[in-house]
């Protein structure tokens, strides 16, 4: 959820209709806009419910509007889009499904199943090539971008980016911070993306030392990315 100005917010991928609804109830606004990421069920599932109550715009990928509920707003990569008070740019990342796309809303990414906190999503529909660019297509936006996935995957990537490099002591202290906030119940996101420019092992498929230390030394980053993306299916 986020403010769009005007006492109306946006939901983006409201997998259920009552969180939303109750949030809504509590600060006495109304709702906008709906951003959907991609078709799985946890991402649409209360959309229908949302629109029966509010006069929300249903933005979504216009080449996956076939398993999406009704939009009012199909969108293409690189499509601007007026949200009211702020502005966003719909950002097409193929990978974890074929149509998957991203939102850039001013400086916060809404990243779905693509860009999680250390890690990234599973290849459900697309190729290990197709996701690679696309995460370099994210990769490549401004440092201070602030990453907001859908799931809150964060303590579970970063034991794995641990398991690959053991002997990388920046990613254990960040361990130890991630333990003591899960341990809070605090949120671990919204989070710069220069953090994962650095830190998630994703992003760092191409990086020479990185290959190096995880005994992949002269491959391609596409293999790199494949090897260690099939690694954390099983982790």
């Amino acid at each position: 959820m986020f403010a769009t100005g005007d006492g109306t917010w946006a939901a983006v991928d409201p997998g259920e209709a009552h969180p939303v609804r109750q949030f809504l109830s509590v600060q006495e606004a109304t709702l906008s806009h709906i951003l959907l990421t991609h078709h799985h069920h946890d991402h649409i599932g209360g959309v229908a419910e949302l629109r029966a109550h509010y006069p929300a715009m249903v933005v979504g990928a216009e080449k996956d509007q076939s398993r999406l509920p009704p939009l009012d707003l199909p969108v293409n990569d690189g499509q601007r889009i007026d949200l009211g008070g702020c502005q966003g740019q719909a950002i097409d990342v193929p990978g974890h499904t074929v149509g998957h796309v991203v939102y850039l809303v001013d400086d916060v990414l809404f990243a779905g199943d693509t860009l999680f906190r250390f890690g990234c999503g599973r290849l459900f529909e697309g190729t290990p090539e197709k996701m690679w660019d696309s995460l370099q297509k994210l990769r490549r936006l401004p440092d201070d971008t602030r990453l907001c996935a859908a799931h809150e995957y964060t303590l579970v990537n970063l034991q794995f980016a641990c398991s690959l490099e053991p002997n990388n002591q920046a990613l254990q202290n960040l361990l130890k911070q991630i333990f003591q906030q899960t341990d809070m119940e605090l949120p671990t996101m919204p989070s710069p993306l220069a953090e994962e420019k650095q830190y998630n092992p994703f992003l760092r498929a191409d990086d020479i030392q990185f290959a190096k230390n995880i005994g992949l030394s002269g491959y391609s980053a596409e293999h790199v990315f494949t090897s260690i993306r099939k690694k954390r299916n099983s982790f």
